[in-house]
């Protein structure tokens, strides 16, 4: 009775850290999901060691996974990507091409087995859903030019990351990388994802009877999303593939039906529940102390793939068309990397792609670029300022870059040169410009 309770008792303090972390992260106007990863990191094996019982944790972690497919594929507007799929499309394809071609040179160079290169390249390819739409939000771009395109990305990549998972599940840690039945069961897959959307896309929405014959029922609508998610999830296990695969698929057929909405809303709970306990598994899993043991090696990383990332979706999205300050800022909210890279990672560590160090690096460099979205939101905001007024001045940019903090700066320099300057000169105004300028009096004013 006494581990019943003690049970609870941690259930509760697990919930309730979660929710300040979420209302935290909220208050300064960041995802809530952040707030998640704090929480796990504050609870974990790095923090006050609260939570013990890793196994539980990530057995509900895997099942956030493919809730989280099944929630993507449930939204992805098919429709909404038609008039930037262009753009979507090949800065997604590059992104994958020069991530995997970096990681692979760095391979050469530092011996690293094929599979770890790829894990890498894809990790790198990928950014984060939940941030980028969170800045969007904040800097009023998300229903704009900008707002479409890199939605768009996230939606390409999204995609992407269902044959990345069946490409990392089937590698092994010897370094032989897929066998031919791997190659070809990966490649029918993506072939018969593709038709589907294609499908999808041209055809009005699904008739679901089953699952419409429930849409008035909130008692059993979750259920039956939930059912539908891992039922799915199954068959595509029994056949060999990835079960995230599976709940895409479901929540992409169920998105594109005449359900969708009341399927969102109801099961909206279950979801948000769910999604926490996957973010919080991340938390768990970030070691402090290796990021300490190995803190410069991890801040050139975190630093190098955000501007590596920005740099080169800057110049692909301004080759495919976009205008400079509409490529500036889409490379900007997508440099960071993206929740996925864990999923990718811990399928990696799974089957010995990568090993343990490794993990614990990625989900390092992950977990500090997620939480640098601070940053690169503030950054965001007045480094696009500089560049649609066209600033060329140095000290014009330091001001609008740095704000406050520049004029603050800018202005206590000019009066200690003008109070050194009147030392100078032996007189003694210095002391009266030491006064504000309401304590001086009027006289004084007219010598």
């Amino acid at each position: 009775m006494h581990d019943h309770g003690t049970d609870i008792t941690s259930l509760a303090v697990v919930v309730l850290v979660a929710l300040v972390c979420g209302i935290a992260m909220r208050r300064i106007r960041q995802p809530a999901v952040l707030g998640y990863i704090v929480a796990g990191v504050l609870l974990g094996p790095s923090g006050f060691q609260l939570v013990g019982d890793r196994a539980g944790i990530q057995l509900l972690a895997e099942l956030g996974v493919l809730m989280l497919l099944f929630i993507i594929g449930m939204e992805l507007s098919l429709q909404g990507i038609r008039a930037v799929w262009k753009v979507a499309l090949f800065t997604t394809l590059i992104q994958i091409a020069i991530g995997l071609a970096v990681t692979y040179l760095l391979g050469l160079v530092l011996d690293w087995p094929l599979p770890h290169s790829i894990v890498l390249g894809f990790s790198l390819a990928l950014s984060s859903t939940a941030v980028a739409i969170k800045m969007l939000d904040e800097i009023g771009e998300k229903h704009t030019r900008v707002g479409q395109v890199t939605i768009g990305i996230l939606i390409a990549q999204d995609l992407a990351v269902v044959p990345m998972m069946l490409v990392v599940g089937a590698m092994s840690g010897s370094g032989e990388g897929m066998g031919i039945a791997d190659i070809v069961k990966a490649v029918l897959s993506i072939v018969f994802l593709g038709l589907l959307i294609i499908y999808l896309s041209r055809r009005d929405p699904l008739r679901l009877s089953i699952v419409r014959n429930l849409s008035n029922s909130p008692d059993l609508m979750p259920l039956a999303g939930l059912a539908f998610c891992f039922g799915a999830a199954t068959v595509s296990g029994l056949l060999g593939l990835s079960a995230a695969y599976g709940a895409f698929i479901a929540g992409l057929v169920i998105g594109n039906s005449k359900t969708r909405v009341a399927m969102v809303r109801y099961s909206a709970p279950v979801q948000s529940i769910l999604l926490m306990v996957f973010f919080l598994s991340i938390g768990l899993l970030l070691d402090v102390h290796y990021i300490w043991d190995n803190l410069w090696t991890v801040l050139f990383i975190v630093t190098f793939v955000a501007v590596f990332k920005t740099a080169l979706n800057i110049g692909v999205i301004r080759m495919l068309g976009e205008t400079w300050p509409r490529a500036f800022l889409d490379g900007v909210l997508l440099a960071q990397m993206g929740e996925f890279s864990f999923v990718l990672a811990a399928l990696a560590l799974s089957n010995g792609a990568i090993t343990d160090p490794e993990h614990r690096l990625l989900v390092a460099v992950t977990v500090l670029s997620l939480m640098g979205s601070p940053v690169w939101l503030e950054a965001s905001r007045r480094l696009r300022r500089v560049v649609l007024l066209g600033i060329t001045s140095g000290a014009e940019t330091l001001r609008l870059t740095l704000g406050p903090e520049a004029s603050a700066i800018f202005r206590s320099s000019a009066s200690m040169e003008e109070r050194m300057v009147s030392m100078a000169s032996g007189g003694t105004r210095w002391v009266g410009d030491l006064l504000p300028r309401r304590d001086r009096g009027g006289p004084h004013r007219g010598q």
